[in-house]
């Protein structure tokens, strides 16, 4: 669920009233994972990469207040739980995206990965929660992609994950990821805080095959 809250209660008071009417509250930071270790997982287990990134992403999202708060309409809405939205190649060559409700139940979350960006790709159309704080992600694995900066639109001020190609080495497998948020939403800090803990989920996550 979701319900408004004013900001002068909360811990972005500050930032909030600095950041609600800048031209551009968008921030990036940009961070190199190693995902050797996600990638075999993949391997081994048969589970789609992406969906075990969009998970992580949802992990160490989950472990931080600032990303169940989000500016809207003007003010500040408090959330109580997470998604993952995807974007989905559609079978008429456009797009659409799903949201995906955040759950530490690996099992439940890929079910609904995998049947959601089917029907969307299936039936061309997006599909959204409402009541979940929803984390963007976009992959362009069509090659490389070093860094995505400050794509915005007052209609979605969702902080956002973006990454293109994994880079295959002889000993690691690296992944240059993209982080957009609003900043009344959090501050660098969080920000680089977040990076941090998805590159401490990547490479500790377990599973049981």
């Amino acid at each position: 669920m979701k319900h408004p809250v004013d900001p002068a209660t909360t811990p972005r008071a500050k930032a909030f009233s600095l950041w609600m009417k800048s031209p551009m509250p968008m921030v990036t930071l940009t961070k190199t994972m190693d995902i050797t270790h996600l990638v075999k997982v993949s391997r081994k287990s048969g589970l789609k990469l992406n969906m075990l990134m969009c998970y992580c992403i949802g992990q160490a999202a989950s472990t931080m207040q600032q990303f169940y708060l989000l500016p809207e309409k003007g003010g500040l809405m408090q959330y109580d739980s997470l998604a993952i939205n995807v974007i989905v190649p559609n079978r008429e060559g456009d797009i659409n995206s799903c949201d995906i409700h955040f759950t530490e139940d690996l099992q439940k979350f890929n079910a609904d990965y995998l049947s959601l960006t089917k029907k969307a790709s299936e039936e061309c159309q997006s599909s959204f929660l409402e009541n979940d704080m929803v984390i963007g992600t976009s992959t362009l694995v069509q090659t490389e992609i070093d860094s995505v900066i400050n794509q915005y639109t007052e209609l979605f001020v969702n902080p956002m994950v973006m990454w293109g190609k994994y880079r295959k080495g002889f000993w690691k497998d690296t992944l240059p990821v993209s982080l957009q948020y609003h900043h009344a939403q959090m501050d660098g800090t969080h920000g680089a805080t977040f990076l941090a803990r998805l590159q401490e989920k990547i490479s500790q996550l377990k599973i049981s095959l």
